[in-house]
């Protein structure tokens, strides 16, 4: 008809949108570490769960130094002496007292306990490209000690780590995006006490809803994560690990629901296991915790509260 126009195919226009749209290589953003491809999988399939009571208190002396006060209460699982496969657990108390420094470019944590364990760490930039972190754990215990070096080198769209360890462990990686959502990265490692050396690939892809991540290396093990993000308050995760040499599989699915006073976490595996854990933040500056786990095949039963005060 005269006087009107023909209409506008809106998928065309959408097409030629996309396609017009060329993506600036030389600007791409820097990825995450690679030692955190499986960050968001972690923290929603993996939470810090416990067993028994846990009293935390953390006291800021100004901005820069803060002191911890961390007690235990709780059974410890021991070996079976005896061919039964049930499990035997004593009861224990630990108490852990820990002191920081934070300063934007230089942190300090150590933390000492009741059975004389002694676990620093500390990072330093150098740049703010560069950083240097070291961890170090001190014990009285035969061969149980441990310290770890990490370089790590920021780029404008990579990142590379160089690892060293005690018992001649040597590590390397290196990250890099490759398009604006996904990043492609790489490592090899020897471990000098066991003689075995190894090399990893990984792949991560991710949009504003979505994580997908996966990771396979020379020693036989594949692992697989993915994270949908259905709002800003809720998350699934999913994972899938196999052990190409022993034959093992698991599978796990889990949730992450953040309110505006609470953090529920909950997963549950094809091992059998399934387990829950919930912060709420109370308004007289605590943070009360419970943690559950439940192991249906070796009837293995955990349940833990505790309090955070700060």
């Amino acid at each position: 008809m005269e006087g009107f126009s023909p209409p506008i195919n809106t998928a065309q226009v959408d097409a030629k949108t996309k396609l017009d749209e060329k993506v600036d290589y030389s600007n791409l953003p820097c990825p995450v570490l690679y030692e955190e491809l499986n960050r968001e999988a972690t923290m929603a399939l993996k939470p810090e769960l416990f067993e028994g009571f846990r009293l935390d208190y953390n006291k800021s002396l100004n901005q820069k130094f803060f002191l911890s006060h961390s007690i235990l209460m709780g059974p410890t699982e021991v070996p079976n002496p005896t061919p039964s496969s049930e499990i035997i657990k004593i009861p224990t108390a630990n108490y852990d007292f820990g002191a920081g420094f934070i300063d934007p470019k230089l942190y300090l944590i150590g933390r000492i306990t009741t059975e004389g364990r002694l676990n620093a760490r500390a990072k330093f930039d150098l740049t703010d490209n560069f950083s240097v972190k070291a961890n170090a754990l001190l014990t009285d215990e035969e061969d149980k000690s441990q310290g770890h070096l990490v370089i790590d080198y920021k780029g404008s769209d990579y990142r590379t780590q160089l690892q060293l360890g005690n018992n001649s462990v040597y590590a390397a990686n290196y990250i890099q995006h490759v398009t604006p959502h996904l990043s492609l990265g790489g490592e090899a490692f020897w471990l000098g006490q066991q003689l075995m050396s190894g090399v990893g690939y990984a792949a991560r892809y991710e949009t504003d809803k979505t994580v997908a991540s996966g990771q396979i290396a020379s020693t036989g093990v594949a692992v697989m994560n993915y994270v949908h993000k259905v709002s800003e308050k809720l998350s699934f995760a999913t994972d899938f690990i196999y052990n190409y040499l022993s034959r093992d599989v698991t599978a796990s699915v889990g949730y992450d629901l953040i309110t505006r006073q609470s953090r529920l976490r909950g997963k549950v595996d094809s091992n059998g296991v399934v387990a829950a854990y919930l912060e709420e933040q109370l308004p007289i500056g605590l943070r009360f915790l419970l943690s559950a786990e439940v192991d249906h095949v070796k009837k293995d039963y955990k349940f833990g509260f505790g309090v955070n005060a700060f």
